[in-house]
């Protein structure tokens, strides 16, 4: 059996947990920073979880998760 090819957009976005989790930036956190106050870009730093619903598709495009 050949090795399973992981989607590379998906490996550059998520990462695993210690509990198998996965992990992934917030969004809106790019670009037009100057009109967000510091807190909220303090928030959209921070790492977030995949929801659960969502968490079955990313595994499917990281096979080796």
């Amino acid at each position: 059996m050949p090795k399973l090819k992981s989607r590379r957009a998906a490996a550059k976005r998520f990462r695993p947990t210690g509990n198998g989790k996965i992990r992934r930036r917030k969004a809106f956190k790019s670009h037009l920073l100057e009109r967000k106050n510091s807190g909220r870009k303090r928030r959209l730093s921070k790492l977030s979880l995949v929801n659960e619903r969502d968490a079955d598709n990313v595994r499917l495009m990281l096979p080796y998760f």
